[in-house]
């Protein structure tokens, strides 16, 4: 059950400063995360068991094999450095889920705005695609938010790639996520293809809200200015103001090329779509439930055969039907 945490209740805090990036010491709030043993963080005897089963390369310098070997406590944590500061591996005791538990700042827009998706009504919609988050965990004495979620996959893009159907159905539930952030006055500011995970049961889902903003529902047209995302709009790249919703188009209309080429797809149709959402002006690109109702109405063009067909390896996406200077990496 997600902890409550009221942040309106707060005295005066530097809207700047508790939105920054928190570096928690893990060992200080271990004891926080596996109180009545409901989760674990990873420690070097779990890290080497893990290696032992699954990994051939145990004693690459550098990895969780070969530094969980090197602590003489077993039962010390043993961070995955190929993770954020604010991030920690572990798992859930009653069933050994493997679990990631993400430090922000408790006052943060980002805690407020996981917690709101992460409750209901909002938990239940089939069109919120955000990580199932199992836990929050407010450190009150720290201003410290702990986030605890499933741990999913970022290889959403298979190799090979599967059928196309799963292929749209991924992109589908991006869509929808966006859609639903706006309906709800949330724009996200960071969509790429880096921030969606997969259950490899063919849920996918979005995560990071660390730049992402919630406005009043009386505000029609808010203005932002974004300087840090991993696509960046060109009006914020001219260092203008825009409307963050018509920003969250961009990226998602950037993001549905990038797989396209990451998955070796070539669907006319889908880059057809992408053009008025990459319209220089924010103000000329369409609102999500506009991209929502062209994508559901492109799917219902597409014959029973392409949806089920597969990648064809010996079949080369055409570089001229795409717009490189989005989608190179």
């Amino acid at each position: 059950m997600l902890q409550e945490w009221d942040s309106s209740s707060s005295s005066s805090f530097d809207e700047d400063e508790v939105n920054t990036r928190a570096y928690p010491d893990w060992t200080k709030y271990r004891h926080v995360i596996e109180h009545n043993r409901a989760y674990r963080l990873d420690t070097c005897r779990e890290v080497r068991e893990y290696y032992e089963q699954y990994s051939t390369d145990l004693w690459k310098e550098g990895s969780g094999y070969w530094r969980a070997c090197n602590v003489d406590d077993d039962n010390a944590l043993c961070k995955d450095i190929g993770l954020p500061e604010n991030l920690f591996r572990g798992s859930r005791v009653s069933d050994g889920m493997k679990i990631m538990v993400k430090a922000v700042q408790l006052r943060s827009r980002e805690y407020d705005i996981v917690h709101f998706l992460s409750t209901c009504p909002q938990r239940g919609h089939p069109m919120n695609h955000c990580i199932p988050v199992l836990d929050m965990i407010p450190v009150l004495e720290d201003e410290i938010g702990l986030i605890v979620m499933e741990e999913w996959s970022p290889q959403w893009i298979t190799d090979p790639p599967c059928c196309l159907r799963v292929f749209l159905g991924a992109l589908q539930q991006c869509v929808d996520h966006v859609v639903f952030m706006h309906e709800h006055h949330i724009a996200h500011l960071d969509i790429s293809v880096h921030n969606i995970l997969t259950d490899d049961r063919g849920h996918f889902a979005c995560i990071d809200y660390e730049s992402s903003q919630m406005f009043d529902s009386p505000i029609s047209t808010p203005q932002t200015q974004v300087h840090r995302a991993t696509e960046l709009p060109p009006e914020y790249g001219r260092g203008e103001s825009s409307d963050p919703y018509k920003s969250d188009i961009w990226a998602l209309a950037v993001l549905i090329l990038r797989a396209c080429q990451l998955a070796g797809f070539h669907i006319p149709e889908l880059l057809q779509l992408t053009i008025p959402m990459l319209h220089d002006h924010p103000d000329r690109r369409p609102s999500a439930i506009m991209v929502q109702s062209a994508f559901d109405s492109m799917i219902s063009t597409i014959d029973e055969r392409r949806l089920r067909g597969l990648y064809d390896h010996t079949f080369k996406i055409a570089s001229s039907c795409i717009p490189l200077e989005y989608v190179a990496v």
